[in-house]
């Protein structure tokens, strides 16, 4: 059987679009959960607000942050960038479901990186629980070291956007 290419449309709106439910929904999956060590306790919906507005001030802060991701236009997931300490850290949070999407988001949130003049680099922390980093080769990401991120350890990579 030959292998079709996804064609499914991808798109960014920011989080506030999107129900609270569904967000508490995919934060409270148990396989989303077990790779990110700082999302501990319930998802409900006073948390996502909490969530949502945390995130949101990153966009008026610097003028950039983290999206809601559709595929054909249903919630897939979030990602997008947080700066911290001078750094550009892209983060991706995809539902179970959406799992094989994450190289088609990065490539397209990377894409909003490279054309940023502020952005010379992106970083990645991915927690200790990830098994799998090819796709960090395929980006052309070079893993720095280890960091401890507010008490859980990561692995950091980086990738230059120029």
């Amino acid at each position: 059987m030959p292998i079709t290419k996804d064609s499914s449309e991808i798109r960014f709106v920011r989080l506030p679009e999107i129900a609270l439910g569904e967000i508490a929904e995919h934060m409270s999956d148990p396989r989303v959960v077990e790779h990110m060590p700082l999302a501990i306790g319930d998802w409900d919906q006073s948390r996502c607000k909490q969530f949502v507005a945390y995130k949101e001030e990153f966009w008026r802060r610097d003028g950039l942050g983290h999206w809601a991701i559709l595929r054909d236009d249903v919630y897939a997931g979030w990602g997008g960038f947080q700066k911290e300490a001078g750094e550009w850290d892209f983060g991706l949070v995809l539902k179970p479901d959406h799992f094989g999407l994450g190289i088609r988001v990065a490539g397209k949130a990377l894409a909003v990186a490279r054309s940023d003049t502020r952005i010379p680099f992106v970083t990645f922390l991915l927690p200790l629980s990830r098994k799998h980093f090819r796709w960090t080769d395929r980006l052309g990401a070079e893993r720095v070291g280890e960091v401890d991120y507010a008490g859980s350890v990561f692995r950091k990579y980086r990738l230059g956007t120029e």
